[in-house]
């Protein structure tokens, strides 16, 4: 009986399957890619190299990662959305997806109708960062200067609508400041003319700060989270100075809706446990963003309330991603 077994788990591994206990039988791809809608060397890069192999390893066949990025992260997100429902295609990406859908006049897809959430890798803050020459060292200098010169204070982002922009508009709105927003195409160009000082302040990852912190024309001044963040001590949070505002950058993991119900209930299962394995949670810890396991189900229900969330700042402020 047990050469048996042993016998059966060997056929199916071969035709790319493996039985669950609920007695369903999951059909594993024999190739998978991780579509990452950002460019070389961003934290989700990162990350997503960390989790492919781990994925590969425990589902036995080969996960492979591909940059696309570009489109406010609408093409990486579309080819997975309009991709194969066998799983074959996943997106990972952060809540900027979620805040450029919210804002685009024209998507190329729904994101609540064809993007199904499978699992949340990691949540924490961004950091707000500013330029050495600006003079901007604390919260209350930010919220001072931009008190007695309104609309003076220049922030970039990675364009319209993108997660930053967005985050600061609502702060702004928290601390009843009028900040200048300037776009870029993509946050590398912004952080260059950061570090140069020709702008003032700017919402981003660690990641995207960290060789011009090191540098010293970058200062670190506070984390957007509610509450500090370890893994930026000594930090204060914009909380501090507009206690209403919070804001939080997260890195999840998608597919395209209607594949296998089993197959995304096994990924969930597989990626919660690889995003708190020692590997991808000390990529994951370097940038603030330490793993956070959530049901499919929660994360849904997270993802759609900040789309309603970002879909009434665009309607407020007039945002309008074209």
């Amino acid at each position: 009986m047990h050469k048996i077994a042993i016998s059966l788990l060997t056929t199916l591994a071969l035709w790319g399957t493996t039985p669950q206990a609920s007695g369903q039988t999951v059909t594993i791809p024999p190739v998978m890619k991780i579509i990452v809608p950002f460019a070389s060397g961003s934290s989700t890069d990162l990350v997503a190299r960390g989790v492919a192999a781990q994925l590969a390893t425990r589902l036995g066949n080969t996960v492979v990662v591909e940059l696309r990025g570009g489109g406010s992260t609408m093409i990486g997100a579309g080819a997975v959305a309009n991709g194969p429902k066998d799983g074959a295609l996943l997106l990972m990406t952060t809540n900027s997806t979620v805040s450029a859908a919210a804002t685009l006049q024209n998507t190329p897809f729904d994101l609540n109708r064809d993007l199904i959430p499978i699992a949340l890798i990691g949540d924490g803050p961004m950091m707000v960062g500013a330029s050495s020459k600006s003079g901007i060292k604390t919260p209350a200098d930010l919220l001072n200067t931009a008190r007695a010169k309104p609309d003076t204070i220049t922030y970039g982002t990675s364009g319209v609508g993108s997660l930053p922009h967005l985050s600061t508009e609502l702060f702004s709105d928290a601390a009843k400041i009028q900040l200048k927003h300037i776009p870029y195409k993509g946050g590398g160009a912004a952080v260059i003319d950061l570090a140069a000082g020709t702008i003032d302040i700017m919402f981003a990852t660690h990641s995207t700060f960290a060789p011009h912190i090191q540098a010293g024309r970058v200062v670190p001044i506070a984390v957007t989270t509610r509450q500090p963040n370890p893994a930026f001590p000594g930090l204060p949070t914009m909380a501090s100075v507009a206690p209403a505002y919070a804001g939080s950058v997260w890195i999840s993991v998608f597919a395209q809706a209607g594949i296998p119900v089993a197959l995304a209930q096994r990924l969930n299962r597989e990626l919660n446990e690889i995003a708190a394995g020692r590997e991808v949670s000390a990529i994951l810890n370097q940038s603030g963003l330490p793993p956070l396991a959530l049901t499919m189900e929660d994360l849904r229900v997270r993802m759609r309330d900040e789309y309603n969330g970002w879909k009434k700042i665009a309607a407020d402020k007039k945002i309008v991603l074209e």
